[in-house]
């Protein structure tokens, strides 16, 4: 039995607003059907947006992107109760139940309804009990003949207008992966309905308006889809220039900030705009990731900011991280305190209230505008049962350009919203540089270094963007033999040499280890010899008892070759002994600083300058 009808169920009058579609199969073949409905008993076949059950079946949307999250529905936004409807066409017995869970993951029964013919069903459940944790779903069970279920929606009442929504999508040299997320949101109609535009921002060489799957969007899409290039400014260049477009002539619209690498749920953009638009307040929506090389897990319920340590991507407590959502579901209510562009909603209010982000090339440029809408009253909530996927962390190597931008951004984050505790921090970098060193990790304790200092220079630095800083980080990078990665079979060492050395248990004593090691490699105490160390054994305490490493790199695409150097060595810690001196000596007059050129910082008149707008022309053609 096949169903013909369209994926929403047709309302009389213009009066509830839509804020969940049920999916039965995901946008990739990749992407395992039992994140969005679980066959449990007998046989099934499910599609996009509707699922045929055999008879004397069982399945249930008890499932990631089956649920409806109530615990955030009642905890933020106006939603006092909230309507299940779908579609059964069958001859034979049909049962639905709706569920509900606490926090603690009990299931209570709230509605059951049957049918013995085709039938549209209606469920009402009150958001009333859910303020902690706790979800909804349904569960279907057919008896003696098949049925289809289709058109089911989560709804809501409300006479208020659904706000305008915005994408913009910062790309450079990704074309292919930036076609395909484009392509993702034209493929549903619904979705593509509510989106005013799509603004790609192609910062690259490789452009994507050259891919034939983005020029068919393009096609489908019209004038919504808007191209624009200019120079790589990274991804807050990227990112603010479609907010910058976007609330440059209206308020009152929602843009969603999407990475290009991605794989695109477009259901997701529909879930972000429905809780938006009901939100209590103005609030930041985000979307949670899941791997993309392993699609069934979570990356991390919500995240928070530990200032004490410079440290971002920190797990809300209780919030689940890295699990399997196949076989867990997160039942507690876990608040944000910033949430990861990959996907994220920012209402136009949040930038007319707190300005642009900021101009810092890559890393921590979400965080701080995360950080600082909170504490303008704009809260940040990450959206469970509304995902993308998105590349999985743990295979991009630590030893990369990038530590650059994650340690100065993170002084500079820390310098606006934070006292920084510079007798904790010069103690964490000092032992993390020498943890590099005696690791044979001299660049990436050079990118370290480099990243304080630049800090130490004062705002001025940023005033073309990051595009000079990255570039020189790249290009000193260079200069460190073990920063190149080889391919495994012909790195340049002898092959037949490399003897695998297994990592022992952690030290429980580590300073002492760390200061062993470092006399150890000083004094030239190490065992000599070619060693291989695979990616898992590739702790600083075991590689600093050799001088001579084949190390794999963490994306498992090659190897990289460390090489004991002592004098370059001694060079790297006197400099950071130096520069930790300056650190703290010279923190607090920078703090002030960098909250002095905030404003300026931030400006639309900078961004425009950095983008080569010339804003008096801008402002006459409008």
């Amino acid at each position: 039995m096949q169903s013909t009808a369209p994926a929403t169920i047709p309302h009389s009058g213009h009066d509830r607003l839509v804020l969940q579609r049920g999916v039965f199969l995901g946008p990739s073949t990749r992407v395992n059907p039992d994140l969005y409905v679980q066959i449990e008993k007998g046989s099934g076949d499910r599609r996009r947006h509707d699922m045929t059950l055999a008879k004397n079946s069982f399945a249930h949307t008890n499932t990631y992107f089956g649920r409806f999250a109530a615990s955030y529905w009642q905890r933020w936004t106006t939603v006092g109760a909230v309507t299940a409807s779908l579609r059964i066409a069958t001859s034979g017995r049909v049962r639905v139940r709706l569920l509900a869970s606490d926090i603690a993951g009990h299931r209570r029964i709230v509605s059951v309804q049957e049918t013995r013919s085709d039938a549209v069903l209606t469920f009402e459940a009150p958001l009333d009990k859910f303020v902690d944790g706790g979800a909804l779903w349904l569960e279907f069970e057919t008896f003696g003949e098949s049925a289809v279920v289709d058109g089911l929606e989560w709804t809501h009442a409300t006479t208020v207008p659904r706000r305008p929504v915005a994408i913009a999508i910062c790309t450079f040299n990704r074309a292919i992966d930036c076609a395909h997320t484009v392509a993702a949101l034209a493929s549903d109609d619904v979705v593509l309905s509510l989106i005013d535009t799509v603004h790609v921002v192609d910062q690259g060489t490789d452009l994507v308006q050259d891919q034939p799957e983005f020029a068919d969007a393009q096609a489908r899409m019209g004038d919504t889809l808007v191209y624009l290039r200019q120079p790589n400014l990274g991804g807050a260049g990227g990112f603010t220039r479609g907010l910058y477009e976007v609330t440059a002539s209206r308020s009152g619209v929602d843009v969603i900030l999407m990475d290009d690498d991605i794989l695109c749920e477009p259901e997701t953009v529909l879930r972000l705009s429905a809780f938006a638009n009901v939100t209590a307040q103005p609030t930041l929506v985000g979307a949670q990731m899941l791997f993309l090389l392993n699609p069934d897990y979570l990356n991390v319920g919500a995240e928070e900011v530990d200032f004490l340590h410079l440290q971002h991507g920190r797990t809300v407590g209780k919030a689940l991280s890295n699990k399997s959502m196949i076989k867990k579901n997160q039942e507690r209510r876990v608040d944000a305190g910033y949430n990861a562009w990959w996907t994220c909603l920012i209402p136009s209010e949040v930038v007319e209230e707190i300005g642009l982000p900021l101009p810092m090339f890559f890393q921590w440029d979400d965080v701080e505008y995360g950080v600082r809408a909170g504490r303008a009253g704009f809260p940040t909530v990450t959206l469970p049962n509304a995902a993308v996927w998105h590349a999985d962390f743990y295979w991009k190597d630590f030893d990369d350009w990038a530590r650059y931008f994650s340690t100065r951004n993170s002084l500079i984050v820390g310098s606006l919203h934070s006292d920084l505790n510079t007798t904790v921090l010069s103690r964490m970098f000092l032992r993390h540089i020498a943890e590099y060193v005696v690791g044979m990790q001299y660049g990436l304790a050079h990118t370290t270094l480099k990243g304080i200092e630049d800090w130490l220079s004062g705002p001025d630095h940023l005033s073309d963007g990051g595009m000079a800083a990255m570039a020189r980080i790249r290009a000193d990078r260079k200069e460190y033999p073990e920063t190149i990665m080889h391919p495994a079979a012909t790195a340049p060492v002898p092959s037949a040499d490399v003897r695998v050395s297994r990592a022992g248990g952690e030290p429980s004593a580590m300073r002492a280890v760390l200061a062993k090691r470092g006399v150890d490699q000083f004094l030239g105490r190490t065992i000599g010899g070619l060693v291989g160390v695979t990616r898992e054994d590739a702790h600083w305490w075991h590689i600093a008892r050799f001088d001579h490493v084949v190390v794999t790199d963490a994306s498992q695409g090659g190897v990289r070759i460390r090489k004991r150097d002592k004098a370059r060595g001694v060079a790297l810690m006197v400099r950071a002994v130096k520069v930790m001196r300056r650190l703290r000596r010279e923190a607090p007059a920078l703090q002030e600083q960098y909250r002095a050129a905030g404003a300026d910082l931030i400006a639309r008149e900078n961004w425009a300058r950095l983008y080569g707008i010339d804003t008096a022309v801008t402002e006459s053609v409008r």
